[in-house]
């Protein structure tokens, strides 16, 4: 027998099935893909899992989609298509990519995408001039984890405006071979607050910064080797900024 609808219920039918389209047209609106990219040839941190299904975590919510892996065929016109941010997750070694892979991620970059790199993004590809320019500078050395005095420098991006001016944390503090040119730094370490030791920087030690490079968007963030850090909401939402900026969106992380 067929059921008949109330000029009542069937207003509340139709009413229902276009809130569902809008919600889904505003999800659609607002999503983006990310590809987390976790591949090493060299040293292996063990915080790499947790960092990647932590950044899958944060995209839920802050309308992204974050997809994980450690296969750099993926690196391809047609695997990079869906996808609007790489995370380099510390993606240690010389041997990431084969030569066909760089030319893809090259043309995917400069189609303007974007790239974020986190810790021990800057100890990978020293044979690779293109990628140095995209990371901004290269790893040298570290001392001991310690706690050390993080100065926030730029507090208006939107992975710093939820940060303190000194941000106190342990981690794993990086020496760079150069001083990163032509990047706008966000955040310095005072080398005054822990024993750098050897992998000093004579005072002027960027941590994080970001760059505009050949029409993509690129991100770095030294801070990143601890397992704890990927469960610290303000290093948490760092992250979400960088991600979010790398994809050209303009609002504030969650």
């Amino acid at each position: 027998m067929p059921v008949r609808l109330t000029p009542r219920s069937a207003s509340c039918a139709a009413l229902a099935a276009l809130l569902l389209l809008s919600i889904s047209a505003a999800a659609d609106d607002a999503s983006f893909k990310v590809l987390v990219f976790t591949k090493t040839t060299g040293y292996k941190h063990d915080s790499i899992p947790v960092g990647a299904e932590a950044i899958k975590k944060i995209g839920e919510t802050n309308g992204f989609e974050a997809v994980i892996s450690d296969d750099s065929s993926v690196f391809s016109a047609d695997g990079l298509k869906p996808y609007k941010v790489v995370v380099s997750l510390s993606t240690t070694g010389t041997k990431l990519f084969t030569d066909e892979e760089k030319e893809a991620f090259k043309t995917w970059f400069k189609a303007g995408n974007g790239w974020v790199g986190i810790h021990a993004a800057s100890d990978a590809l020293y044979d690779w001039p293109w990628y140095g320019g995209l990371v901004g500078a290269y790893f040298r050395a570290h001392p001991a984890q310690q706690n050390a005095k993080i100065l926030v420098v730029d507090r208006t991006h939107q992975s710093t405006a939820h940060l303190p001016e000194v941000w106190e944390r342990k981690d794993e503090w990086y020496a760079f071979k150069e001083l990163p040119k032509d990047v706008h730094v966000l955040i310095k370490i005072d080398e005054t607050s822990y024993n750098p030791d050897k992998a000093n920087m004579s005072g002027n030690h960027p941590m994080a910064w970001w760059h505009l490079y050949e029409g993509g968007r690129a991100f770095y963030t030294e801070l990143g080797h601890t397992k704890e850090s990927f469960a610290d909401p303000l290093y948490l939402k760092h992250i979400a900024g960088a991600i979010l900026w790398a994809a050209n969106k303009t609002e504030m992380p969650k």
